[in-house]
């Protein structure tokens, strides 16, 4: 029977990250919905099904034939294949490498391959494996081939993996593969018809032909912005400075490298956007005459003189007209003051602030920490969530901020 908010199929990949398929069956369930778990043999020798039954109220699927009679094999494989049509949703996490190599190449070597081979609805995958193999061109191909077809990738996380490496392929937070799953099963399309222009990631100011001045930026908040706006129905042009992230799906995106590079492409998509969103870590600094030699190392010391770059915001600001503006305010004290101030001196309709430096949250992080300074006066808490889960808040605030704000100009 289908839960209140739907059923999804929730697949185990054989991987350390499968104990982290416990949280989010935990979290899926916590949603009000359905969930049918199906394991593969070799994640079964991470996790024990029982677990997945006590979260789930459902039996584990964990074979693709029945050690009871003929007959209740036949009765079982009809009941989950049942279970399937149900379902609106398939989520497989972790995927591992050899999970998405099969899918990719259409192999069905187990219940869970077949069933993904029969399954009609929506896919969402969230990788998980050892950061040479998530680098490695066949999984790079394969993932190409799961976009392609509409699947959704919960991209893995930096950080320490089980195997002592540090980088890429950790399993994506819980709750953010559960937001995933529930925009799946619930899309909404409240911006279609609107223009989003956003900034990304940080911009690099040369010092000379090798050298650079940037900051800490990964892009993940303006991406998950991107991503954001484009599964609710917008056209979105991201202009994103030098960052190592995949290319959102439906976005058009604007590759930069200096801030002046950037100023440049936002003002020429400036036209058409209905709400702009400057989440770029836009260096404050440049040298205004870059030598076209390398700069030599000499034991005297070197001093260079310094200037502003464009405040793209503010500029924006002058001529935003009707269109809903929203800025970023990266500080490290005083984060409310330093909001309001923003919202004034840049005539912005919403400064997203959050505080830089902090253990596990801001640049070059998984997870935010936003206060939301409103031009009607207000200031908003999110609080502390993966950057994807307040890339959906802050579309949520802006939508009503700008019913609020109409209200008023027709007072």
């Amino acid at each position: 029977m289908s839960g209140p908010g739907g059923t999804v199929l929730l697949g185990i990949g054989g991987g350390i990250a499968a104990y982290k398929a416990a949280e989010l069956a935990r979290a899926l369930v916590q949603r009000d919905l359905a969930v049918q778990v199906v394991m593969t043999a070799a994640a079964q020798e991470f996790v024990r099904p029982l677990t997945f039954a006590s979260l789930t109220g459902r039996r584990v699927i964990t074979d693709m034939f029945s050690s009871a009679s003929p007959e209740a094999t036949l009765s079982s494989a009809v009941e989950h294949i049942g279970v399937g049509q149900e379902a609106g949703v398939l989520v497989v996490a972790p995927a591992t490498a050899d999970l998405m190599a099969k899918f990719a190449h259409g192999l069905a070597t187990d219940f869970l391959t077949t069933l993904y081979l029969a399954f009609t609805g929506r896919v969402v995958l969230a990788p998980a494996m050892n950061t040479n193999m998530w680098r490695h061109p066949a999984t790079a191909a394969n993932l190409e081939t799961l976009r392609a077809r509409g699947h959704r990738i919960v991209d893995p996380e930096d950080g320490f993996l089980a195997c002592g490496m540090i980088g890429p392929g950790r399993l994506a937070d819980p709750e953010t593969i559960a937001e995933a799953v529930w925009q799946e099963l619930h899309p909404r399309r409240d911006l279609e018809g609107e223009t989003v222009l956003i900034t990304a990631g940080p911009t690099q100011e040369p010092l000379d032909p090798v050298r650079f001045i940037s900051n800490r930026s990964s892009g993940r908040m303006g991406y998950a912005l991107a991503e954001a706006a484009a599964e609710r129905g917008a056209r979105v042009i991201l202009v994103s400075g030098p960052v190592n992230l995949a290319e959102p799906a439906g976005v058009r995106v604007v590759r930069v490298r200096t801030a002046s590079e950037m100023r440049e492409a936002v003002l020429a998509n400036l036209e058409p956007a209905t709400i702009i969103i400057k989440a770029a870590a836009v260096a404050d600094f440049h040298l205004a005459s870059v030598p076209e030699q390398k700069i030599k190392k000499t034991a005297a010391r070197l001093s260079l003189a310094l200037d502003p770059t464009p405040d793209i915001l503010a500029e924006v600001g002058r001529a935003k007209g009707g269109r809903l503006l929203i800025g970023f305010a990266a500080e490290t004290e005083n984060l409310r003051q330093e909001a309001r101030r923003k919202l004034q001196t840049k005539n912005c309709d919403m400064v997203a602030g959050n505080l830089v430096g902090r253990e596990g949250t801001g640049f070059d992080a998984e997870e935010n920490e936003v206060i939301l300074a409103l031009r009607t006066g207000e200031v908003l808490e999110l609080g502390r969530a993966p950057k994807r889960v307040v890339a959906g808040r802050i579309f949520d605030e802006a939508l009503k901020l700008r019913l609020a704000l109409h209200a008023l100009d027709e007072r």
